[in-house]
């Protein structure tokens, strides 16, 4: 998802956007995103404005063992800014690479927060009981919850919560193409989507941002480059995406039949 060392919610970190307890918390390593944003998030908070945020994100990073790191920073798709980050604090730059995977480099939360929707528990009962949650709850929820919260907290009217969710190490394609389907979804999140080549190499999600009526025009229109023709001539017919793609659409039909 990351295009360099850029995403979502590294971006709020990087802005100066996010409450004392939401920073401590990810500096004790508590906030179990994907590891490139997990280590990316700590290594912003090292350089912290409040001293005990910096001490505590120095002292997480000590939890991660050198091999660990040099492994990781090792991999192919570890933007430059984050290996030399390591490589100046003595990490290793010859490891072999370590596998790619999503699953977060570590994990302190001990706090015993309910992850899974209580028994009998539907989506309208844990919405309710998400009213009664601060933000490094719902946080934590975003990326370690169920599916079934993922699907609520998407729609959060915080948007660091929203985009905690599209950190979430465990969501899926399937779910990324129903939230690219959502109509109560911010902007924001539908961009996030289209940006990120992993997720728009499924065929799903990028038809289901070119239908969503939300989607940026701009962003839709170059999505619909990669429609089969079906679609497209589909989408030159449907009156609930906007007019610019609908004309575009119909041009598109129109060289086609030439």
């Amino acid at each position: 998802m990351a295009e360099g060392l850029r995403t979502p919610l590294l971006d709020f970190f990087r802005r100066g956007e996010v409450a004392r307890d939401v920073r401590l918390m990810a500096a004790q390593g508590a906030l179990a995103t994907r590891p490139l944003e997990q280590l990316g998030v700590l290594m912003i908070l090292t350089s912290d404005s409040d001293s005990e945020i910096r001490a505590t994100a120095e002292a997480t990073l000590q939890l991660l063992p050198t091999e660990v790191l040099a492994g990781f920073i090792a991999r192919s798709d570890v933007p430059t800014e984050l290996r030399e980050f390591f490589l100046k604090r003595g990490v290793p730059g010859d490891a072999a690479p370590a596998p790619d995977v999503d699953e977060p480099l570590l994990d302190t939360d001990e706090t015993g927060l309910a992850m899974e929707m209580q028994e009998g528990e539907t989506n309208l009962t844990f919405t309710q009981r998400l009213a009664n949650m601060g933000v490094p709850e719902k946080m934590k929820c975003a990326t370690k919850g169920t599916r079934e919260m993922r699907s609520i907290l998407i729609r959060d009217p915080n948007r660091m919560v929203a985009a905690a969710v599209l950190s979430c190490p465990k969501v899926n394609d399937a779910e990324v193409e129903a939230y690219a389907k959502m109509g109560n979804v911010s902007e924001e999140i539908l961009r996030t989507i289209a940006k990120s080549r992993a997720w728009t190499k499924n065929y799903g999600v990028t038809l289901s941002l070119v239908k969503n009526s939300k989607t940026p025009v701009a962003l839709s229109m170059n999505l619909m480059n990669r429609l089969n023709e079906a679609d497209v001539k589909r989408i030159s017919t449907d009156r609930n995406v906007p007019e610019a793609l609908r004309v575009a659409a119909r041009k598109k039909v129109t060289q086609h039949l030439r």
